[in-house]
């Protein structure tokens, strides 16, 4: 897809089609009345008669107006003005994008960067890449066509170029998730891994399963041990700071989750490809540092395991010791994430960073307590997890934290070790989750971001198609460009 900004009027732009946004309460935009006035008052009549009402993500098309050169002008709603953030305009252009990919397009045109909406062409160029991407991998028609050139309005090139870059990095998240278990497990995560880094002239390292032994990595071992698929440890590394600790992004990498001995029935199962979403998020951002040049230093590390049944499969009551010499009873197979993440943790903190984020599919406790749409934020250093919140916030995208009480670290407490894997009965787990983590971090200031409920749609949405959201890849990128 070719992408460019444009500033021709959206009356006299040679295109296919062009996208128009208006919004529930709020007067139309310069384009807006540009294409009611040409088409003799079109917008204001479908507002007045309700059939068109500016409710996000509602979609009006009108063919053939008569003044405009596109032959076809899609109305897409924007909501309130007020509560207009990145994530809106993003959403709203993936939701035109999501209708216009249905079927081949050559060009097609987007002015939604307007009135409350102005300076958002990044995102618009973000959300059509988006929205015109799909989930079916494997099909033999595709469901979507992304349109051969896209013109964004408004916006300059370093716009674009931003937009593209997370657009690309969005979809690279969502196609990683997308992609089968028996197309997607350690090894070819690690080699799309390294495919990424050397396009982006990132620092690669992988860790085979003799390296992982000889590293006393022996909680990540214990998660894979049940696996004919040997697991793997991804270490990318981008420079372009000065002198200065890097920032660790770590993301949990379980390219399939059966829950081990703890097996988890079918329907639990079924879209279990989708645990090593905070791996993809990781492996998204560090592309997106490297093509935006960004003034930071990261190292980026991904834990990769499948958890299965086989013979060798660790045990309830098994007692695993983690390489930084801490010891955990297992008291439950399928909350194998933490294991994993606790020795990437530590092989994070020989690194020496300043801060650390990780990202995984944790807990269905998260998705009970937040919803599908929101992931929660736990942290020992209140100072970062704010950075975190506040780059969620100018990114629209839905981030709840949940408390770290030191209370909770009694539930993970265990008889005959250091500390255990589950928590005491089925409260507050995402929380009990988050402070099993913290017993690795050793005080270097940490966010965990669990992502269980957003990283993957059992559903579509209004802006995108079933499966591989790849939330978070646009906050994590908007923290970075703040130097945290």
């Amino acid at each position: 897809m070719q992408i460019q900004a444009t500033d021709v009027s959206i009356t006299t732009i040679d295109a296919d089609v062009a996208v128009v946004g208006i919004w529930s309460d709020e007067t139309l935009t310069p384009a807006a009345r540009a294409v009611d006035e040409a088409g003799g008052g079109v917008i204001r009549g479908l507002l007045e008669r309700k059939e068109a009402t500016g409710k996000l993500f509602e979609l009006t098309l009108l063919h053939g107006l008569p003044g405009v050169a596109a032959p076809l002008v899609v109305i897409v709603g924007m909501g309130e003005a007020a509560k207009c953030d990145s994530g809106t305009v993003f959403r709203a252009a993936a939701a035109a994008a999501r209708q216009l990919s249905a079927r081949p397009r050559k060009r097609a045109a987007f002015y939604l960067a307007e009135g409350p909406a102005v300076g958002q062409e990044a995102a618009v160029v973000c959300g059509a890449i988006s929205g015109s991407t799909g989930g079916d991998l494997y099909r033999k028609e595709k469901k979507r066509q992304a349109p051969e050139e896209l013109l964004i309005a408004g916006g300059d090139v370093s716009a674009v170029v931003r937009g593209k870059v997370l657009g690309e990095a969005v979809t690279l998240a969502r196609r990683l998730v997308n992609e089968p278990p028996h197309a997607m497990y350690p090894e070819s995560f690690a080699a799309e891994a390294e495919r990424v880094a050397k396009e982006s002239g990132l620092g690669f390292e992988v860790w085979d399963k003799a390296k992982l032994e000889r590293e006393r990595c022996g909680s990540l071992l214990a998660v894979a041990s049940g696996s004919a698929r040997p697991p793997r440890l991804v270490i990318l590394e981008y420079r372009g700071g000065k002198n200065e600790p890097p920032t660790a992004l770590i993301g949990k990498g379980v390219t399939f989750d059966s829950g081990g001995l703890s097996l988890k029935p079918t329907d639990s199962m079924t879209t279990m490809k989708c645990d090593m979403a905070g791996g993809a998020t990781v492996l998204a951002v560090m592309q997106a540092a490297a093509h935006l040049k960004l003034p930071v230093n990261l190292v980026g590390l991904i834990g990769l395991v499948e958890n299965m049944t086989g013979g060798a499969a660790m045990k309830l009551g098994d007692v695993l010791t983690a390489r930084s010499g801490k010891t955990i009873e297992v008291l439950n197979t399928d909350a194998e994430g933490r294991l994993v993440l606790a020795d990437v943790i530590n092989v994070a903190l020989e690194r020496k960073p300043a801060r650390m984020i990780d990202l995984a599919t944790l807990t269905g406790a998260c998705v009970v307590a937040l919803g599908t749409e929101t992931a929660g934020a736990f942290t020992n250093d209140q100072a970062w997890c704010d950075a975190v919140l506040a780059a969620a916030q100018r990114a629209g995208e839905p981030l709840w934290q949940l408390p770290m009480f030191p209370e909770y670290s009694e539930h993970i407490r265990s008889e005959i070790a250091d500390i255990k894997n589950t928590g005491d009965g089925r409260w507050g787990g995402a929380i009990t989750a988050a402070k099993f983590l913290e017993e690795f971090v050793e005080g270097t200031p940490w966010v965990h971001l669990d992502i269980a409920g957003p990283a993957f749609y059992d559903k579509p949405r209004p802006w995108c198609d079933f499966g591989g959201s790849g939330c978070m890849v646009r906050t994590l990128v908007e923290l970075l460009e703040a130097r945290p």
